[in-house]
């Protein structure tokens, strides 16, 4: 899992409060702060997300844990402290403790994508190509959401891939192909965004590819926590999210 968190100093929130107060917005109460929980494939995305928050919302600042959507939940079923949760797929969500829930919004989707080395020696051209003898394939674990998606995509295209290990989570999936220990992978089309020209993507037909809604859950009353959420879903968060591969609702 991995961890950031960043505050504004007070030089700094001083001259953003009397931008805000300029056009009618008033900024979060300095030292508020919130714990978010989100999917792998989300890094990039919301690691962008919690700088730009920061920057509009003086005084806050947000610390987000990646990982597994799976793990996540367990975690706070198990009583981790979060305020909000961004999941990779509705029913990644369904084990969650509702008890827990205060509110929950869909606020992004995202499809599979192959991806395979920059050069593609496999010459990997369609998801056909996926099951051909030899050919080493690595997709996410069927207990998260990258891993069910795969298969059930594989399923609706009647392909039965040459699997040789399946990951943790889709940023541990993507790697292998990173570090040429495979020669193709099955992600989210964000993950082929995200990492540049390190990878290539070959696209899966849209009559067979899943698509993932993503929801993003408030756990507490929190203010800070509500106006993460509202910034996420706001017009500049879904520009953010577009930016990075994602789709919006």
């Amino acid at each position: 899992m991995r961890r950031r968190g960043r505050g504004a100093s007070s030089a700094a929130y001083g001259l953003v409060v009397l931008a805000l107060a300029a056009c009618g917005t008033t900024p979060a109460p300095a030292g508020d702060h919130v714990t978010v929980l989100a999917a792998a494939s989300l890094t990039e995305a919301f690691e962008q997300l919690a700088t730009d928050f920061e920057a509009t919302h003086p005084g806050t600042s947000v610390e987000v844990s990646f990982g597994s959507s799976a793990t996540l939940v367990q975690q706070v079923n198990q009583g981790a402290p979060a305020e909000v949760i961004a999941l990779a797929g509705e029913s990644a969500a369904k084990p969650l403790d509702r008890a827990a829930v205060k509110a929950s919004t869909t606020f992004a989707t995202n499809v599979l994508e192959i991806a395979v080395p920059p050069d593609n020696p496999a010459g990997v051209a369609s998801i056909d190509d996926l099951d051909r003898p030899g050919l080493k394939v690595v997709l996410c674990a069927p207990s998260v959401p990258c891993g069910q998606a795969a298969d059930a995509t594989f399923a609706s295209a009647g392909v039965s891939p040459s699997v040789v290990s399946r990951e943790v989570d889709v940023k541990a999936t993507l790697s292998k192909v990173r570090l040429g220990e495979a020669d193709a992978a099955v992600v989210y089309h964000s993950d082929v965004v995200a990492a540049g020209d390190v990878v290539r993507g070959v696209a899966i037909p849209a009559a067979v590819n899943t698509t993932l809604r993503y929801p993003i859950i408030t756990l507490s009353d929190d203010p800070t926590a509500r106006s993460f959420v509202e910034f996420v879903v706001s017009d500049r968060g879904a520009a953010t999210l577009r930016s990075l591969g994602f789709g919006t609702p």
